[in-house]
């Protein structure tokens, strides 16, 4: 939803059929609810949220537990793996991007709340397809994942920045841009292409004008109430972010 799978697609049909197994059915408005955080923390937050615990206790009679939880999560990964490669495209824009900014000399880092055996599918397919990112931090390479800043943090460390105040965290996902806050980094959020208004490329084209700007209105706003210092419909628009962040560092200006 940031540099690839328009419309952050591939999570979403994992996590329905994890659920539609138990007999408990997700709307795909309620799978994106947590989308960022680590998958299997993600799952737990899916049972924490109120009409989907009523749901899974009309048909179990008890509330979700650890173990459960747990079970979704081992048969979600390789759901998930299974379709990473069909969702490794790079959005429009971000591979020619990306070469911007290293004409720039700025490093590029990734965070994620796929595991390491997801990023170890998505990685090389999106690198065949033109994005390679310098750093990949995965949510088990750290002690917790999103909203901590643990994985923002390890690629300050891999990528050798001296200060955090000239990072720049980008993230189509609201808990995403909190991990950047809580980081101590600029953030930029992403509307258009990503989860906010999680749709493909076809189907947003298609949109009409106005159902369009609705939905970007509407995601820029949550951006906006989550924290988020820049928000830009696509990776593609943010070197009008990046200039203004380097007047601003200029002005002794901070996150």
């Amino acid at each position: 939803g940031t540099t690839v799978d328009h419309g952050c697609m591939a999570p979403v049909a994992s996590f329905l059929e994890v659920f539609r197994r138990r007999g408990v059915p997700l709307s795909v408005a309620e799978a994106r609810v947590p989308m960022g955080a680590h998958k299997r923390t993600h799952i737990e937050m899916l049972t924490r949220m109120e009409p989907v615990a009523a749901r899974w206790l009309a048909v179990h009679g008890r509330p979700a537990s650890p173990a459960d939880v747990d079970a979704m999560f081992e048969e979600f990964v390789p759901l998930q793996i299974a379709c990473l490669e069909e969702h490794s495209a790079p959005i429009e824009g971000v591979v020619e991007t990306v070469r911007a900014l290293r004409a720039r000399g700025l490093k590029i880092g990734s965070t994620t709340g796929f595991t390491r055996a997801m990023m170890d599918v998505l990685l090389p397919a999106a690198r065949a397809r033109g994005y390679a990112p310098d750093v990949a931090v995965a949510a088990t390479d750290v002690p917790a994942g999103r909203p901590f800043a643990f994985m923002c943090l390890k690629n300050v460390i891999d990528l050798g920045i001296s200060s955090v105040e000239s990072c720049v965290k980008v993230d189509d996902t609201l808990i995403g841009i909190e991990e950047g806050l809580n980081a101590g980094m600029w953030t930029v959020g992403v509307t258009l292409t990503g989860n906010e208004v999680g749709l493909s490329k076809p189907d947003l084209d298609a949109l009409a004008p106005g159902a369009r700007a609705v939905l970007a209105s509407r995601a820029r706003a949550r951006m906006r109430a989550a924290g988020a210092h820049y928000v830009i419909e696509s990776v593609a628009d943010i070197l009008p972010c990046l200039d203004d962040i380097q007047s601003r560092l200029a002005r002794r200006e901070r996150p």
